[in-house]
């Protein structure tokens, strides 16, 4: 076995992410991971381990998603306590296979269509200059308490048609929320906040579906008015949840995540704005390079031969994007941030079936968060202590980020 780069063991695993000082620089772990063991049973969390981006992508057109346990399954295990939980996640499309997740996604996906989302472009850019006119003033701000966290949580608000006042306690619902998406193994001190704000968010949005009074024309309302074809209000409900987090999350991270790495790359950032038309690339380069979306789960669904292991039918396996988004084999000089790279078909908002139907709009509020940060600001300077990071480890992304706003 080849020597492991300086700070991994020998013989590298996944759980090591759970301590800090790897969660802050995976890519070591996963550079070892993909050169010593790119498909591998880690006996720390009981699944296969998938690194490479040939195999990752095997792993997501041909495995299943459908991973949650059911809620009588936990209630056998004496978790009865997490059952509320269980029966939201299997209503919701990220875990489920077709035709349940096509008809799920299809109508959920008909409020981010590329035409409507690109609509939204004046009014985004509205919100995020009043954003940053409320803290012009104070000399330090925190890029993803001020800015990076509020943008999307108003703009996912917005497009469902919830009033826009919500948006601070519906970003803690999120938050909260992520931590299940996000996370390998369950926190038990962490259960009973969960399940409270779990019960708050779920009567919430029943609330909002069946009375229309408390909404605008948005998602909710063009899933009650069309009768949603079928769909229970469970299924609503879940789903709502689902795309509340999915339009939060991935945002907040990408935009903070990318303001950290331009300024770690001086050059790169002084290149983006001397050149506006390279914003689109940037941003997938921001999202190839520092994946908001670090990994996700899928079970197979027969005996399979993948990296030279035999993965048996009903395993969990774990697809890495982040590390497949460092493989060199598809990413010529992939630890190297090159705003300007081509052919840049990174697995940040996942592949196949299950590809994130919000990457439109998270697009777009990258492009104009990204744009507005370096129009108002123009020094970016890494902060003098270390950054840190949400103990999310699938959901990557920054607690804060102070930013001196005069130098």
């Amino acid at each position: 076995m080849p020597a492991a780069p300086d700070g991994v063991d020998a013989a590298p695993s996944l759980h090591q992410l759970m301590a800090p000082d790897v969660l802050a620089d995976p890519y070591p772990l996963y550079r070892a991971l993909r050169t010593e063991r790119p498909v591998y049973f880690d006996p720390y969390l009981h699944v296969w381990v998938v690194t490479r981006y040939d195999d990752v992508v095997a792993v997501l057109n041909t495995m299943s998603a459908d991973r949650t346990p059911p809620p009588e399954r936990l209630r056998a295990l004496d978790m009865a306590g997490l059952a509320p939980l269980a029966e939201v996640m299997v209503r919701q499309m990220l875990f489920v296979d077709p035709p349940e997740h096509t008809r799920l996604r299809t109508l959920f996906a008909a409020a981010f269509t590329p035409r409507r989302v690109e609509r939204l472009r004046g009014h985004i850019v509205d919100i995020a200059d009043r954003l940053l006119d409320a803290v012009a003033d104070q000399p330090e701000i925190d890029v993803i308490g001020d800015f990076a966290a509020v943008l999307p949580a108003i703009v996912t608000a917005e497009m469902m048609g919830l009033p826009t006042e919500d948006h601070p306690v519906l970003k803690t619902w999120s938050e909260t929320f992520a931590e299940v998406l996000g996370n390998f193994q369950h926190n038990p001190d962490r259960a009973d906040r969960l399940m409270r704000s779990l019960a708050d968010m779920l009567a919430y949005f029943r609330a909002a579906v069946r009375d229309r009074s408390r909404t605008t024309d948005g998602l909710i309302d063009a899933l009650v008015r069309d009768g949603a074809q079928g769909l229970t209000e469970d299924e609503i409900v879940a789903n709502l949840v689902l795309t509340m987090v999915g339009g939060q999350e991935t945002t907040t991270n990408l935009i903070g995540n990318g303001i950290l790495t331009l300024m770690r790359h001086p050059g790169q950032a002084a290149r983006l704005r001397h050149d506006p038309a390279l914003y689109p690339a940037a941003v997938e380069e921001l999202l190839r390079f520092e994946s908001p979306s670090q990994h996700t789960a899928r079970i197979a669904t027969e005996d399979t031969e993948l990296g030279g292991c035999r993965i048996r039918r009903g395993q969990a396996v774990i697809a890495v994007m982040g590390s497949a988004n460092r493989d060199p084999a598809h990413f010529p000089h992939p630890d190297r941030l090159d705003l300007g790279r081509t052919g840049n078909r990174h697995l940040a908002f996942g592949w196949s079936a299950h590809f994130c139907f919000g990457a439109v709009l998270a697009r777009l509020e990258g492009q104009i968060g990204l744009s507005a940060l370096l129009r108002r600001f123009p020094v970016l300077a890494e902060p003098a202590e270390p950054v840190l990071w949400r103990t999310n480890l699938g959901l990557r992304g920054l607690e804060r980020l102070p930013l001196a706003t005069r130098r």
